[in-house]
């Protein structure tokens, strides 16, 4: 009987442990999230989506750029999932690159801008909470983590991108070949 008890408050705990947890959150980072998604909407408004346009494709002509400075522009601005929209300013055989270099930056960013994958804040929190536990500020970690971000990307960017040329090349040669 006292297993079965344990078993029961235990099973309550987890839903209790997930209920502060949200309370948190609410308390805490949602409302931040709110203002910075509405103030990022606020300047793409401002801006205009047509200039807005023509950076994205001024960004996508360089290598460095493409996978850098683009895919943090597109999670930044249209956030996750939006943010694989992006890929209509670039050509057929720079889309895997792009969506390689964009996907894995959802995680980085979070540290310094949340509002970017709200969905997912708990591997931020997770990452960070050793830092604050400790009472120490997770700036430094949410920087650090940004900059280790933007390297991968570029890395997965240019070796995704050979990789796509490769085999598209295999794949024309060996149509031309049955032709």
């Amino acid at each position: 009987m006292d297993f079965l008890v344990r078993l029961a408050e235990g099973f309550s705990g987890i839903f209790n442990a997930g209920g502060e947890n949200l309370m948190g959150l609410v308390t805490g980072i949602l409302p931040s999230l709110i203002v910075l998604l509405t103030a990022v909407n606020a300047l793409v408004a401002m801006i205009g989506e047509d200039r807005v346009t023509k950076f994205a494709r001024f960004t996508t002509n360089n290598v460095i750029l493409r996978y850098t400075v683009f895919p943090v522009l597109s999670v930044f601005f249209l956030t996750n999932p939006m943010c694989y929209t992006f890929g209509r300013f670039l050509p057929e055989k720079q889309k895997p690159a792009f969506y390689d270099a964009a996907v894995s930056f959802v995680h980085p960013i979070l540290g310094l801008f949340p509002h970017a994958n709200a969905g997912e804040l708990f591997v931020w929190v997770g990452i960070s909470s050793g830092i604050t536990t400790l009472g120490l500020s997770i700036s430094p970690l949410a920087i650090r983590y940004f900059l280790a971000g933007l390297v991968v990307i570029l890395i997965r960017g240019i070796v995704t991108e050979i990789i796509t040329k490769t085999m598209w090349n295999d794949v024309k040669a060996s149509a031309d070949s049955k032709v």
